[in-house]
C-alpha cells in the first residue's frame, strides 16, 4: 500500500486510487500521454499520464452472485486506433471509446452462471479481438474466440477441450 507519505519519499509525481480492494494485474497503456490500465473488479480507467489527473472511469457491474477460483482480477486491454477491448469477469467482451469511456459494444461470450469468465487481457490480430476462457476449474469446455473489433460480432471459436462423442484435435 502506497500512501502519500511514502509516495513523496519515494520519489513518485502522482498516486491513484483504483477504488477497490484486491489483486492488481494490469500492465497499463500509454497512448499520447494518456494512461489506460484496468482494476479489479472490472474497473477501466484513462489518466494523464504526467500528472495522475483521471479523465474517466468505468465500471461494469457484475452480478451479485460470481464464482471465481482466484479473485476479481483483470489483466488489461488490448487497444486498436480509438476503441479499448476488455474481456470481463462475467464472460462479456466489451469495446470503449479511449477519448469518453463510453460503452461501445457489448457481446455474451458465454454463461458466467456455469463457471465461464475471463480474467486475461485480450489480443488484437489485424481487426479480430481474441480472448480465451477461463474456469477450467468450473468444469468448464475452453475455448478460444476471435470478435470483430468493429461490431463485436463473433467470428470463430476454438474449442480447447472436445465435447462428448469429438474426437480429440491434435
Amino acid at each position: 500500500q502506497i500512501n502519500i507519505a511514502n509516495a513523496t519519499r519515494l520519489g513518485l509525481q502522482w498516486v491513484f486510487q483504483v477504488g477497490d480492494l484486491g489483486q492488481f494485474e494490469t500492465t497499463p497503456i500509454v497512448v499520447d500521454g494518456i494512461l489506460y490500465g484496468t482494476g479489479q473488479s472490472n474497473r477501466a480507467f484513462a489518466l494523464d499520464a504526467r500528472t495522475g489527473r483521471p479523465i474517466w472511469r468505468y465500471q461494469r457491474n457484475l452480478p451479485a452472485q460470481l464464482d471465481l477460483c482466484c479473485g476479481r482480477v483483470n489483466r488489461g486491454f488490448a487497444i486498436l486506433g480509438d476503441r479499448l477491448f476488455m474481456a470481463t469477469l462475467d464472460a462479456h467482451v466489451i469495446a470503449l471509446d479511449r477519448i469518453t469511456g463510453n460503452l461501445v459494444w457489448d457481446a455474451t461470450a458465454a454463461d458466467y452462471n456455469q463457471g465461464y469468465t475471463f480474467t486475461l487481457a485480450p489480443l488484437v490480430v489485424k481487426n479480430e479481438l481474441i480472448v480465451g476462457a477461463s474456469g477450467g476449474e468450473y468444469g468448464i469446455r475452453g475455448f478460444i474466440d476471435a470478435y470483430d473489433v468493429a461490431t463485436g460480432r463473433r467470428l470463430w471459436r476454438f474449442e480447447t477441450v472436445p465435447g462428448p462423442g469429438q474426437p480429440k484435435q491434435e
